[in-house]
């Protein structure tokens, strides 16, 4: 019980790190992006030539991992997204708008990934040797990326809630065009945030590749994950996305352990919906009137 709990909590706090990005897109920006999975998958391939083609540590990969995927975020943001957020009429048609352009994006980088890397699952050795914490036997590595995640999950916090920039991030999540009106730029700050969200993915990919199995095709479990947390926890919300991913992985980890491994994605589900049918609107959610 307590091996399954402490991989659980490892498991869960890479599941909230997962999808805060995607809370920030959705949440902010008001792009529910399809294609989210795909970009971590891509991080994991990177972080897997880095390590195997030049023998650089994923943890140092990161620092050129995630300034890249920035970079690219914020280009798909300006390049394909930028057109359907002027002529959206609404921010419901903007939703609409944004499912359609990042499925057709995700077989884009799906199809891209599968050229060059084909079908095959990869994986790599790094801290592959156990550890023991409270008398049970774990993984360095994912004791080492849990570690990351952490940090990684706390400086979001705080540059959200204790800075300028996170200000005005939270205040066009909750009304953009009240924002417009405090001279924030709202195409702007939608568009860095957009990126920042890609760049949490990024980060998410470099370390899930250091414990886990991926193929070219494994970009849409996560997308699927990723989505499950964010409306479990409420849209938008950062603590939401923590206490739900910890749920997750928790509950994951116990039904793999107790009852069969089998069972692991309908527990997700069945989570889910009980969340929802208690409070539809998520963990920390509010419901609009």
């Amino acid at each position: 019980m307590t091996n399954a709990i402490l991989t659980g909590l490892m498991l869960g706090g890479m599941y909230a790190l997962i999808a805060m990005g995607l809370t920030l897109q959705y949440g902010v920006a008001r792009i529910m992006n399809l294609s989210y999975g795909e970009f971590l998958i891509a991080a994991a391939f990177t972080a897997h030539w880095l390590f195997t083609g030049w023998a650089l540590s994923p943890f140092v990969g990161m620092a050129f991992v995630v300034p890249a995927a920035f970079a690219v975020n914020f280009a798909v943001y300006k390049l394909l997204l930028t057109p359907l957020v002027r002529r959206a009429r609404t921010r419901d048609a903007l939703e609409v708008d944004s499912i359609l352009a990042t499925f057709g994006l995700t077989f884009i980088v799906q199809g891209s990934m599968q050229s060059m890397f084909g079908g095959a699952y990869y994986s790599y050795s790094y801290l592959a040797f156990p550890v023991q914490v409270l008398g049970e036997t774990l993984s360095a590595n994912r004791l080492a990326a849990l570690g990351i995640t952490v940090v990684l999950g706390l400086a979001l916090y705080l540059a959200l809630t204790r800075t300028r920039a996170g200000t005005a991030i939270r205040a066009v999540a909750v009304d953009p065009a009240a924002a417009q009106l405090v001279a924030i730029n709202v195409e702007r700050t939608s568009a860095l945030t957009f990126a920042l969200g890609g760049a949490l993915v990024a980060a998410a990919g470099v370390l899930v590749s250091t414990f886990l199995t991926f193929s070219a095709s494994s970009g849409v479990v996560f997308t699927m994950k990723a989505l499950i947390i964010v409306v479990m926890g409420g849209v938008g919300n950062i603590l939401g996305c923590l206490i739900a991913g910890l749920l997750l992985g928790v509950s994951e980890a116990l039904v793999a352990s107790l009852v069969d491994p089998g069972l692991t994605l309908a527990v997700n589900f069945a989570l889910f919906l009980a969340v929802l049918l208690v409070k539809p609107a998520g963990l920390f959610g509010r419901a609009t009137r």
